[in-house]
């Protein structure tokens, strides 16, 4: 997390810049990108581009106009993954020509990776990656890394606070990095499936990701966990408390049966 808060040193700079530096990152982040957008759904309204690179800059359009990984993936809720875009039968009617795009880059279009996200009740978002090359199932873990970042300038930006309160709240996640590491060192496994395991984990239980990371740092460390200052405190409740103890109590039958 650390190596990504200076993507944040923006300042009194506007939202866009932001979620440039956050996508350049991203997309720098995955092998063979030739393109990256974030797409955002604000309040059941229709989804549109706030950032894109590269050949997303008018096929991440194309794709919510016509159909496509990134629309599929707002819908779903769900990541969606293409080894070649153009050949998939999910989208027959999404071809080159009907992309009104150019360039060396463009004729090396081949996979796609959409992972969706939410930053408010009703708000989505999602980040897509092109690439040149088959897209894979492994890709999701990256971009999972960045949703979160994503989703919080998201929701400052629209609570209209100043980017100042950005890096409070993002720093407000220290939670979610113990709740990795303590499930990093129960697995023996890295950061990238810690937080998947917490991430299936919260859709299992139905629970916040947030909130089951907290219940999750508390239960070990029998102790509240303390917000960043000026930040209110999160309070998982009693259903996040029990996702956690089963979380934690699979997580270590686990290591048991292992050794």
């Amino acid at each position: 997390m650390e190596e990504l808060l200076d993507v944040l040193a923006f300042e009194g700079k506007p939202l866009a810049q932001l979620l440039d530096g956050l996508l350049s990152r991203a997309v720098e982040d995955v092998p063979g990108a030739v393109g990256g957008a974030i797409s955002v759904c604000h309040r059941e309204g229709p989804l549109n581009v706030l950032a894109a690179w590269g050949v997303s800059e008018t096929f991440a359009a194309t794709q919510i106009r016509r159909g496509g990984p990134v629309p599929d993936a707002a819908r779903s809720d769900d990541p969606v993954v293409t080894a070649d875009v153009f050949a998939d039968p999910r989208w027959p009617w999404l071809t080159r020509d009907a992309v009104p795009a150019s360039g060396e880059d463009w004729d090396r279009v081949r996979g796609v990776v959409a992972v969706p996200g939410r930053w408010n009740h009703s708000g989505v978002l999602v980040l897509s990656v092109v690439l040149d090359r088959p897209a894979t199932d492994d890709l999701i873990a990256t971009l999972d890394r960045y949703e979160p970042l994503i989703s919080t300038a998201l929701v400052v930006a629209d609570a209209g606070s100043g980017l100042d309160d950005m890096g409070q709240i993002l720093r407000s996640r220290a939670a979610l990095e113990q709740a990795k590491g303590a499930i990093m060192a129960a697995r023996r496994c890295d950061e990238d499936e810690a937080w998947q395991t917490l991430r299936r984990g919260s859709q299992e239980f139905n629970v916040k990701a947030r909130e089951l990371a907290v219940a999750l740092v508390e239960q070990l460390g029998h102790t509240p966990v303390k917000p960043a200052a000026g930040m209110p405190p999160v309070r998982p409740g009693a259903q996040a408390r029990r996702a956690a103890e089963r979380l934690w109590a699979a997580l270590t039958m686990r290591e048991e049966e292992a050794g």
